[in-house]
């Protein structure tokens, strides 16, 4: 976001601006910590913020993009810690509207995927106020792609299926034996959030549908320079993630593509003649095929 290529991010309000004195409030995605994956959508937002109520994984990087003068407010929500309200969290971001301030909701990832986007939205419709949303890049795609493999592939995973690790107070979690045999039988990519505290039950679930040698990664603090992960296969998860001592925030990736994590790696020591990296038979593909072939590759 600091390099000088970039167009300038100093922004003019968007065409349907408030009037002069309405408040209004805007839903951000802040991506998974590296600030250098923000939106250029998204630090225009916090340029034009008066107040910041940010969440606990949000980047303190991030808020570089903030006028000095913005008041910011930290509302920490983290899995497993003691957290804000969600109620007191949505009745602030009311109260701050209602006084004519332009508000900004910095969510970690993506407001709308496991941010609880869809409950503040509602919350400030019913209200009369109609908020703005701009995405961020979720984890659980920084997670694997850091590590140079895809979430889908032709030959390995037909599609993907982000779920939660775990249910709100006093609900039902996920149903893992039915999601193991969907996903064998659609051959999809799961990607797992908040389930550390899960694993045990993660692995046992879904191995009543996948093989127990189902490839798996696991991602703590994806995109950050403190990222570490491990690759295991389904029947050691726990072992593997107690042994390794990773814990949240970590994503957790089920799947044939992790396979890729392996082979990418060993491509990255592999220079061709002009310097370029020859990623030939990597997950699966001729590096000899066409453009068109190539780009097909999801």
């Amino acid at each position: 976001m600091t390099d000088s290529s970039l167009p300038s991010l100093t922004a003019r309000p968007p065409a349907d601006a408030p009037l002069p004195g309405q408040g209004q409030c805007t839903l951000v995605g802040a991506g998974p910590g590296d600030p250098d994956l923000l939106t250029i959508a998204a630090a225009k937002a916090l340029q034009r913020a008066t107040v910041l109520l940010v969440d606990d994984l949000v980047n303190d990087a991030v808020l570089q993009w903030a006028p000095a003068s913005a008041r910011i407010v930290h509302v920490g929500k983290r899995g497993g810690c003691q957290s804000t309200p969600q109620a007191f969290i949505q009745r602030l971001m009311l109260q701050e509207v209602q006084a004519g301030e332009n508000v900004v909701r910095l969510k970690g990832g993506d407001p709308f995927i496991f941010g609880r986007g869809g409950e503040e939205v509602e919350f400030l419709r019913a209200h009369g106020i109609e908020p703005r949303i701009i995405n961020g890049v979720t984890a659980g795609l920084a997670a694997l792609t850091s590590l140079g493999a895809p979430l889908t592939h032709r030959d390995h995973a037909q599609g993907v299926v982000f779920i939660t690790g775990h249910a709100k107070p006093g609900g039902q979690g996920p149903d893992w034996a039915q999601l193991a045999r969907t996903a064998h039988d659609a051959r999809l990519t799961l990607v797992i959030y908040m389930g550390v505290a899960s694993a045990e039950a993660i692995s046992q679930g879904l191995g009543s549908g996948l093989p127990a040698d189902t490839p798996v990664a696991i991602v703590q603090h994806a995109s950050l320079p403190q990222q570490r992960h491990a690759i295991t296969d389904l029947a050691h998860l726990p072992a593997t993630m107690a042994r390794d001592k990773l814990a949240s925030p970590s994503i957790i990736v089920v799947g044939d593509v992790v396979q890729c994590v392996a082979l990418a790696a060993q491509a990255s020591r592999t220079i061709g003649p002009a310097g370029h990296r020859d990623f030939s038979e990597i997950c699966g593909y001729d590096s000899h095929s066409s453009v068109e072939d190539r780009a097909s590759i999801a």
